[in-house]
C-alpha cells in the first residue's frame, strides 16, 4: 500500500503584512508564538489585540519540556482560538503543542500518556529554510529528565495552514541559513532512502535536493549575498523536503544527532551535518548496490562529478559554506560515545525504523567513533 498526504493548506505571500490582512490576524483569541527579533522587525505594528509569546524569554537553544511548562503557567486563564507560529523550528515545534487540549505534563504527552486532542486552529509560518515543520505532524522537544530529544508524531499536530513568506528570511544570518538549509537537504536524502518512500515522496525529495545544491553552487561561486535573490527557492525546497519526510520519515542521521544537540546544545542543522557522512559511509559499507546507488548517481549529476567522488564533492561544497567539525571539537568525550549510542538505541526507535539498512548497536558506535 502506498500512502501520501499533504494535510495543510500551503499559501505564499510576498510580505508579512499581506498575510496578516488575509488571515485577519490580530484579534482577541489569537496567540502568536515567535521570537523578539521577528516581532520587532516584522510584527509589532501588525499584532493588534493578539497575545504574543517570545520563546526566547523562556530559554535559548533547542526547545525543551521545561520551556513549554513555563509558557503554560504564564498563559494560565488565557482563552485563545488560534495559534500562529512565526519562527524557526524551535518556535514551530513548541507552538504545535499549544493547539492541543491536554498539554501538561509535557513528558507524559510525549510518552503518549495523555489523550491527544486538537482544539485550536494552527497556522505555521517558517522564518528559516530548514525544518519543514510547517507541513509535518511532528514536534520535537528535549525531555530534560531523559537528556535527549523525543519526537511526537500525531495527525493532531498538522497545521491547518502553512504560510510561506520569503520576506521573513531576508535577515536570516548566513550561519543560520546554511545550517537550516543543510537540515532540509538531510531531510530530503533521508526520506529518499527510507523504506517508506514512494514515487510521490521521491519527487519532493529530489526537487528539494536539486534546489538546494544548485543554490549552494551559486553561493559558492558568487558569495554569501547571492543567497538573497534565491531565498524563495530555499524556502520552497525546505517545504518540499518537509512534505517528503513528513510522509517517509527521517532516519539515523537525525537519530544520532539528537544526543549531540541535547548535551552540547549544537544547533539542529549543524548537529545533523556533523553526523551526515558517518551514517552514509556506513550505509555504503553495508549495501552499496541498493537504492543508495541510485541516489548517488542523481547527486553526481547535480554536482557534475563522478559517482565515486559524490560525497567528497558534496562535503567540499558544504564545507565552503559551513565547515564541518569533529565530535571532539564540540566537547564530546570518548566515554560519551557509549552513552550516545545507548541513548539512540533506547530512545530513537521511531527514526531508526526508517534507516536505509538496519544498523546495530555496534554500527552506531562505529559511526560515532569515525566522527570523533
Amino acid at each position: 500500500m502506498t500512502q501520501f498526504r499533504v494535510k495543510s493548506t500551503i499559501q505564499i505571500f510576498d510580505r508579512t503584512k499581506e498575510f496578516f490582512e488575509a488571515f485577519r490576524i490580530g484579534e482577541e483569541g489569537d496567540l502568536i508564538i515567535t521570537i523578539s527579533f521577528t516581532y520587532e522587525k516584522y510584527l509589532k505594528d501588525l499584532v493588534g489585540k493578539a497575545t504574543v509569546v517570545d520563546l526566547l524569554k523562556y530559554g535559548t537553544g533547542e526547545p525543551n519540556d521545561g520551556m513549554v511548562e513555563a509558557i503554560l503557567r504564564d498563559l494560565n486563564g488565557l482563552h485563545y482560538q488560534r495559534v500562529i507560529a512565526i519562527g524557526g523550528g524551535s518556535v514551530l515545534d513548541v507552538a504545535k503543542i499549544f493547539a492541543l487540549k491536554n498539554i501538561s505534563p509535557v513528558q507524559d504527552l510525549f510518552e503518549r500518556k495523555l489523550d491527544i486532542v486538537k482544539e485550536k486552529t494552527l497556522i505555521t509560518v517558517p522564518t528559516t529554510c530548514g525544518t519543514g515543520s510547517e507541513v509535518t505532524n511532528i514536534s520535537i522537544l528535549e525531555i530534560l529528565n531523559k537528556k535527549t530529544k523525543i519526537g511526537l508524531a500525531v495527525d493532531e499536530l498538522f497545521a491547518d495552514d502553512a504560510v510561506l513568506i520569503p520576506e521573513l528570511l531576508e535577515t536570516l544570518p548566513f550561519g543560520a541559513f546554511t545550517a537550516s538549509s543543510i537540515d532540509a537537504f538531510i531531510h530530503a536524502v533521508e526520506s529518499y532512502l527510507s523504506p517508506k518512500a514512494n514515487a510521490f515522496t521521491e519527487m519532493f525529495s529530489k526537487n528539494a535536493m536539486e534546489l538546494i545544491l544548485k543554490g549552494y553552487q551559486i553561493i559558492a561561486a558568487q558569495g554569501k549575498e547571492a543567497r538573497i535573490p534565491i531565498m524563495k527557492d530555499f524556502l520552497t525546497a525546505s517545504t518540499y523536503a518537509g512534505i517528503a519526510f513528513g510522509n517517509a520519515g527521517c532516519a539515523a542521521v537525525h537519530a544520532l544527532s539528537y544526543p549531540l544537540g541535547s548535551v552540547y546544545h549544537v544547533p539542529h542543522g549543524e548537529s545533523n551535518y556533523a553526523i551526515l557522512y558517518g551514517v552514509f559511509h556506513k550505509y555504503m559499507s553495508i549495501c552499496p548496490e541498493g537504492k543508495i546507488k541510485v541516489l548517488n548517481e542523481f547527486l553526481a549529476k547535480l554536482l557534475e562529478c563522478k559517482v565515486e567522488k559524490v560525497y567528497q564533492e558534496m562535503e567540499e561544497l558544504f564545507n565552503s559554506l559551513l565547515p564541518k567539525k569533529s565530535l571532539s571539537s564540540y566537547g564530546v568525550t570518548k566515554p560519551q560515545l557509549d552513552e550516545f549510542t545507548d541513548s539512540v538505541i533506547a530512545n530513537q526507535g521511531r527514526l531508526m525504523a526508517n534507516n536505509y539498512v538496519e544498523l546495530s548497536r555496534e554500527d552506531v558506535f562505529e559511526i560515532y567513533s569515525s566522527l570523533y
